[in-house]
């Protein structure tokens, strides 16, 4: 496997993977490792199980975490990928210490998988607030939350009852954050993210794929909503200012780069006082992170 070198320099993930210690740590995920074409030990990440279990070895051996499973269909997270927003944050907000601190990050669509609170607690000891449309996803964030003692009263879930808000019914008055982050679901129907899939497979595997396995890459509130990207962002930028007071940062990830001057047009609309843009690298991806305050 490429080495993974660009990622923040505090990220885990860098290097190649151990297997040897990952395996040690979660015996099961030796079976879905054998040598690649090119002699180094790999899963086939085509294979939707043995992504899983490269992830629940990930999150033993490097975060403490004993349980972690998510739902047939949901979005099964890159862990470096994830990892490297979290530092990048903590960059952000001043909090580079990874020791225990009072930070509380609000986590927008926060999934079944709990990703993000996951990685902000064990490396920052921040606490979050986790908000998602999807009430089988909080179910299965909360057993996560609740059957990992390390995380234990440092994940609260709330559901979101209005699927045109972002974050009015979530952050209650007087609460303060030092900031949010948020994934956005990047298609604006089925049709678009099953493509989106089909595109991502293809580029991975270096031919064209016509056909993704069902659970692969995440159900439908996870993957796509009215409107699309575009058009989420721009609510989330127009809602934030309702919390200006409440949140010292508000972020976001951002999939396609030419939405970029579209959002700067609207922060400069609602008058924030800052804006920037983080860019990320994980061998040929690119990805960035928009962050803007009041």
């Amino acid at each position: 496997m490429a080495e993974r070198n660009e990622l923040h320099p505090r990220n885990k993930h860098n290097g190649q993977y151990d297997f040897g210690r990952l395996i040690a740590d979660y015996p099961a995920l030796e079976k879905f490792v054998a040598p690649n074409p090119y002699g180094n030990l790999s899963i086939n990440f085509f294979d939707p199980q043995a992504v899983k279990a490269l992830n629940k070895a990930l999150l033993k051996s490097h975060y403490g975490i004993t349980y972690w499973d998510i739902p047939r269909n949901s979005l099964c997270p890159p862990i470096p990928g994830r990892a490297d927003y979290i530092h990048y944050l903590a960059d952000l907000i001043g909090d580079t210490s990874q020791t225990t601190s009072p930070g509380r990050i609000l986590d927008i669509g926060v999934g079944a998988n709990c990703i993000y609170p996951i990685i902000g607690c064990i490396e920052y000891g921040w606490t979050f607030v986790g908000s998602d449309i999807d009430t089988a996803s909080l179910a299965n964030a909360r057993k996560i939350a609740t059957c990992n003692p390390i995380l234990a009263y440092r994940i609260e879930l709330r559901l979101q009852t209005d699927k045109q808000s972002v974050f009015k019914g979530i952050i209650a008055p007087g609460e303060q954050y030092e900031a949010t982050l948020c994934n956005p679901p990047f298609h604006s129907s089925p049709e678009e993210a099953q493509q989106g899939t089909l595109r991502k497979l293809s580029s991975l595997k270096g031919k064209s794929v016509a056909k993704a396995k069902l659970n692969f890459g995440g159900n439908a509130n996870e993957l796509w909503c009215e409107g699309g990207e575009l058009s989420f962002l721009i609510r989330m930028i127009d809602e934030s200012r309702l919390f200006a007071n409440q949140c010292k940062w508000f972020t976001t990830l951002v999939s396609k780069a030419a939405h970029l001057e579209t959002l700067y047009a609207q922060l400069q609309a609602v008058s924030v006082a800052e804006y920037k843009t983080i860019h990320m690298q994980q061998g040929t991806k690119t990805s960035r992170i928009l962050a803007w305050r009041f």
